[in-house]
């Protein structure tokens, strides 16, 4: 499975050596979550798919890897969705647009898009899981002509977290997606559905010969959401997972990714499902 090659010598200085880029603007979408809008320097384009991540630098601090949240179709600038939960990103907490960091990339296997043309797309995604989720739904949502129906289906711990709730309205009024959301916990205002993600996949109205899904979310949500999808019937060749939370150096060097013989950082995140159903340290 693992496709990783050693990189030529004379490509290193470009793959470790970040680009300065400029945060262009800063928006609250929780608590701890935040988005950064970025711009490349020169009008470079980060020429990324949907799935794949960057590493983000701050010079002094350290760097991370994280999921590109914006659609490709977007040129000009991309965005990252960030929790706030170490050292680098509370110091990226404090910055504001015009700040400079460090970016290299974009990194992994992202979705193959040309594999769910055609085809109605189902995104399953649980928590932060949305923020690389994103990218593929607004991609689609971009460009409707090649696509069936999209649904979406969104789990968030409680109303208070839920992310993009902006967008979220937008999705629901959009009549080419059916938008399907939960909270584990709902706050007394919330009017929503209440119940784990897996409740709200039972009553999918799915063509399942001509469905192809992707799943993203917290760990232990990858095993049910498998089982409530078996159940419905849908293929294990059209459910592909995003392992985003094992992300590490970008270019299998640090060796932090790696499950058996599978480096997520170069044979994912993005994963066919029967590609990793055997590696049971995976889901």
């Amino acid at each position: 499975m693992n496709k990783f090659k050693m990189a030529d010598p004379a490509d290193l200085k470009d793959l470790y050596l970040p680009v300065m880029a400029e945060i262009t603007e800063v928006r609250k979408l929780t608590e701890l979550e935040m988005l950064y809008t970025v711009e490349l320097p020169d009008g470079m384009e980060l020429g990324h798919k949907p799935g794949q991540f960057v590493e983000l630098s701050i010079f002094g601090v350290g760097e991370a890897p994280f999921s590109i949240s914006s659609s490709p179709t977007h040129k000009g600038v991309f965005e990252l969705g960030i929790r706030k939960v170490g050292m680098l990103t509370d110091v990226l907490a404090g910055y504001e647009a015009g700040s400079k960091i460090g970016i290299r990339g974009p990194f992994g296997n992202g979705i193959d898009v040309e594999k769910f043309k055609g085809k109605d797309v189902l995104i399953v995604a649980g928590g932060i899981g949305l923020v690389p989720m994103r990218s593929m739904i607004n991609y689609v949502i971009d460009n409707p002509n090649d696509f069936g129906t999209l649904h979406v289906v969104y789990g968030s711990r409680s109303d208070k977290e839920l992310l993009f709730t902006d967008e979220l309205a937008q999705w629901a009024e959009n009549p080419k997606v059916n938008y399907h959301v939960t909270v584990d916990n709902g706050s007394p205002e919330w009017t929503g559905k209440t119940g784990v993600i897996t409740t709200l996949i039972p009553g999918l109205d799915l063509d399942l010969p001509n469905t192809v899904c992707c799943i993203c979310g917290p760990p232990i949500m990858y095993r049910f959401a498998l089982m409530a999808l078996k159940s419905r019937g849908l293929s294990d060749e059209n459910i592909y997972m995003s392992l985003e939370r094992r992300m590490k150096c970008g270019v299998g060097k640090c060796g932090h990714c790696q499950i058996n013989s599978s480096y997520v950082c170069q044979d994912g995140p993005v994963y066919n499902y029967p590609e990793i159903k055997s590696l049971q340290e995976a889901l």
